[in-house]
């Protein structure tokens, strides 16, 4: 399951809306439910970049309990299960941010996200082009990349190609575009292409995952070449950055094929 170049596409970000507040009572109480709510909220934000995601959870949910009506605590609450795992309690959360705020477009570029990661690529791009029609969203090369990746699984590979390249056309540093891109130019033989967007990837210095897929599709290619020597250096490279993941744990088996 590719992870890596979709929900790297994410946007968590923004404030408490302050949309309601569960505790009822007098207005000074009122207030200091939605303090208390932005106090956990923001301990919860600042755990989910230190990848602390169950500490987040427990966070947000006692934002949740002071301030019910939020999206912006259904939305991080639905990243924090994603990077939990829990796919399913991160698609209802993301759900219920978008019945409070049908306009919420970072609920919506992630729920596109989502679904590509569970094989559900029409409704990704349902959701991609809900955004792509409306102009005040602003970042459509994230939206075009998830829809890129989803054409690309279903065989659409042309229009694949048009919303990669056109993303790349926004915004041509936004790696997971390149990313899917280059597999797609590896997919088609066009194997030059591919090495080079892998090793631009590289460059820009995605994190662990995304750079253990790209030495591992280099490796790939590099086989493919009949260029032992390189693939080795990349099997390798990739197997040293995430030796517990996917592309870890393949590079590794193929290293021992390579002996």
């Amino acid at each position: 399951m590719r992870r890596v170049g979709l929900l790297g596409a994410i946007l968590l970000c923004g404030a408490l809306g302050l949309g309601g507040c569960a505790t009822g009572g007098s207005e000074a109480e009122r207030f200091d439910g939605e303090r208390r709510a932005r106090a956990h909220y923001s301990v919860g934000v600042e755990h989910l970049r230190e990848g602390r995601s169950a500490l987040a959870i427990r966070e947000f949910l006692a934002a949740e309990s002071l301030q019910p009506d939020d999206p912006w605590i259904q939305l991080s609450l639905a990243e924090a299960f994603r990077l939990r795992g829990r796919d399913e309690d991160s698609e209802q959360r993301l759900r219920k941010a978008l019945s409070m705020n049908p306009d919420l477009q970072p609920a919506r570029l992630n729920l596109s996200a989502l679904y590509v990661q569970t094989g559900r690529h029409e409704l990704a791009i349902a959701e991609t082009r809900r955004l792509l029609d409306d102009p005040t969203f602003p970042v459509p090369w994230k939206a075009l990349a998830n829809q890129g990746w989803a054409e690309y699984k279903l065989g659409r590979t042309g229009d694949a190609r048009r919303s990669l390249e056109l993303a790349l056309e926004y915004h041509p540093e936004f790696w997971p575009a390149k990313l899917s891109l280059a597999v797609l130019d590896a997919d088609q033989g066009r194997r030059l292409e591919a090495i080079q967007g892998l090793e631009q990837v590289l460059q820009e210095e995605p994190g662990p995952l995304a750079e253990a897929e790209a030495n591992y599709r280099l490796a790939e290619i590099y086989i493919s070449l009949g260029n032992r020597r390189k693939a080795v250096k990349h099997f390798t490279a990739a197997r040293a950055t995430e030796p517990s993941g996917e592309w870890g744990k393949r590079s590794a088996e193929y290293l021992e094929r390579l002996r």
